[in-house]
């Protein structure tokens, strides 16, 4: 511990210190990611979460969070959820988390950035700890589509919607990805040769084992919609990839937004799934000092805005502002997890940013394995790192694009070679 107070003295001497060799120092007052871990990833309305509430799936990974990890409840003193469906998500988090083993003294809260809220409460967290607030926290992102949508059920204000822009933000998803796909030439072919490559990533994927070090199973009640009986199953994998799905079977799939256009369908869209994620956080010293695993460094994350009618493409704006804190290219980033919201905008960022598409997306996206809102913040986090560790790389960058325009980016380094 010396060594390293000594070495944090010495960085914070040594001048214009920056890019790889600045994100991947260690440092005492460095936050840390000591446990991330998810649910299975399950198809809305008719998968293994259909008859799940989001208190019990919260409670579930919470519990879990304190088995895998061994920690004492008492050292966390702050719990964050990230969620867009459930407008009763703070009530949700500290009830569960108060089942689920944790004092009353160990606080929570929930925010809503809509597909970047569990990035945002992983932000949270780690901001707190990193201006001393608190040593120790936990982010969580779970999201139960399976109950609904959050579609606005009136318009905004009338005063509100004489500014266009603020009148697109009640566009729909579909609506936004086909907007992208007009206006900057995303073909229909472009899209399915994307989707397939992602579902066969993840085939790949889930056939050779890589997620078993993310997923923890998730004990749950299904009724059987025939006769509505209850069965007690145990989850254990992602119901999203689709075994044997090529660029020829897309094709035959139909547009999903007719009203819209005919370049985004089901097949090269993120499906609506039910998951959670979950990544706990302290100080580097903290986490010596209680004995827990390091697995990677939560170095910063940005957002940025862009115009609400073609959200999607935010991600192009929010990476190279995060590249840029850091200064540091795509060429510095080893592993990159892009959400696959749909893909007219992942195709878009892959050409506008130049992104080695060897890299981003290794084991498929939101395409092929789902898109729980509020989870893939964390999801994300799980995912990267864990791939990370299997190709033995340092640096994750993650990032999404988020409803009513804007864009989010996180960046990690891995500690676990």
């Amino acid at each position: 511990m010396a060594t390293e107070r000594l070495n944090s003295i010495l960085n914070h001497l040594t001048p214009n210190k920056s890019g790889l060799s600045a994100i991947t120092q260690k440092n005492p007052d460095d936050v840390v990611i000591t446990l991330a871990i998810r649910s299975p990833l399950c198809k809305g309305f008719k998968g293994g979460f259909k008859d799940t509430q989001l208190d019990y799936l919260v409670y579930s990974l919470l519990k879990t969070v304190i088995q895998r990890s061994n920690i004492d409840p008492q050292m966390v003193e702050d719990i964050c959820l990230g969620n867009v469906n459930d407008g009763k998500a703070a009530y949700t988090v500290r009830a569960a988390a108060l089942a689920a083993g944790f004092p009353n003294v160990s606080a929570a809260s929930s925010v809503n950035r809509f597909c970047s809220s569990g990035l945002k409460a992983t932000q949270d967290i780690a901001n707190q700890i990193s201006l001393g607030n608190i040593e120790c926290g936990i982010a969580i992102g779970a999201e139960m589509m399976s109950a609904g949508g959050d579609r606005i059920p009136q318009p905004f204000h009338e005063d509100i919607l004489k500014s266009q822009e603020a009148a697109d933000c009640m566009q729909p998803m579909g609506q936004t990805s086909e907007n992208v796909g007009k206006d900057f030439d995303i073909s229909r072919e472009a899209q399915d040769r994307f989707a397939a490559e992602s579902y066969q990533r993840a085939e790949r994927a889930q056939k050779a084992g890589w997620f078993a070090d993310e997923i923890v199973p998730i004990t749950t009640k299904v009724k059987d919609p025939k006769n509505g009986e209850e069965k007690e199953v145990t989850l254990t994998k992602d119901e999203g990839p689709r075994w044997g799905t090529t660029y020829e079977s897309l094709g035959k799939v139909r547009p999903a937004f007719p009203d819209f256009g005919d370049r985004s369908t089901g097949g090269n869209s993120s499906q609506v799934t039910d998951g959670a994620a979950a990544v706990l956080l302290m100080k580097r010293s903290t986490a010596l000092k209680m004995n827990q695993p390091i697995l990677a460094k939560y170095v910063g994350a940005t957002v940025t805005g862009v115009a609400p009618r073609i959200m999607g493409i935010g991600p192009s704006l929010a990476i190279p502002k995060i590249l840029g804190k850091y200064n540091l290219t795509l060429n510095d980033i080893d592993i990159i997890e892009l959400n696959e919201a749909f893909a007219s905008m992942a195709v878009y960022c892959i050409n506008t940013l130049g992104i080695d598409h060897r890299k981003m997306n290794v084991r498929g996206g939101a395409i092929a394995l789902g898109h729980p809102l509020g989870a893939t913040g964390t999801r994300q986090i799980c995912t990267g790192l864990s791939e990370c560790r299997r190709q033995k790389k340092k640096v994750l960058l993650t990032s999404m694009c988020v409803g009513t325009g804007q864009g989010m980016a996180g960046l990690f380094v891995n500690e676990v070679l």
